[in-house]
């Protein structure tokens, strides 16, 4: 028996990326940097995932040796990309995780518009679900729990920065003050 295949292995994703009804990016990250190391060869790959999926009624695709699940939603679409020999339900699952965290994020709201003005939500999504391409959570309501957490301490950060540039050292910032 091969030793190598008796070694445990991480679920992996070679990249994410949310495209528009156009094929234009939104969002995108790559784990891989051999996969499409330069932004041209990137958006290519993007372009060629796009034609061969945005008319298509299925939720998986295989392209130049990849295995790419997506899914589409009003003007957006989103693909998750993985190594032919990737799970394709693991890669689902964090399809799906990545689109049902956003749907709560954007209050049932995804599309284009609502995206773009809630950016930094977003990329703190992708960041909780993948980690260097490493897939740490499939779980819409843990990465929830993690990202409001991760919002409450930047903006009570965000109060104790603003208490001592005003000099209001014992804390006591007025709230409204800030509006």
């Amino acid at each position: 028996m091969d030793s190598a295949s008796l070694e445990p292995s991480l679920y992996t994703v070679k990249a994410i990326f949310i495209l528009d009804n156009d094929g234009n990016r939104l969002l995108s990250k790559y784990y891989d940097p051999e996969l499409y190391p330069s932004m041209k060869e990137q958006k290519n790959f993007e372009r060629n995932v796009f034609n061969k999926t945005h008319k298509a009624d299925n939720e998986i695709a295989f392209l130049e040796g990849m295995t790419i699940v997506y899914k589409g939603s009003i003007d957006l679409f989103f693909y998750v990309v993985g190594s032919a020999q990737e799970n394709e339900l693991m890669l689902m699952s964090v399809l799906n995780c990545l689109f049902d965290s956003l749907s709560q994020i954007l209050r049932k709201n995804v599309e284009q518009r609502c995206l773009l003005d809630n950016m930094e939500g977003v990329f703190l999504v992708v960041d909780e679900i993948i980690d260097g391409g490493v897939i740490l959570e499939s779980d819409p309501q843990q990465v929830l729990q993690k990202v409001s957490y991760r919002l409450m301490s930047e903006t009570a950060y965000g109060f104790i920065l603003f208490d001592y540039i005003t000099g209001n050292l014992e804390g006591q910032t007025d709230k409204s003050q800030l509006l």
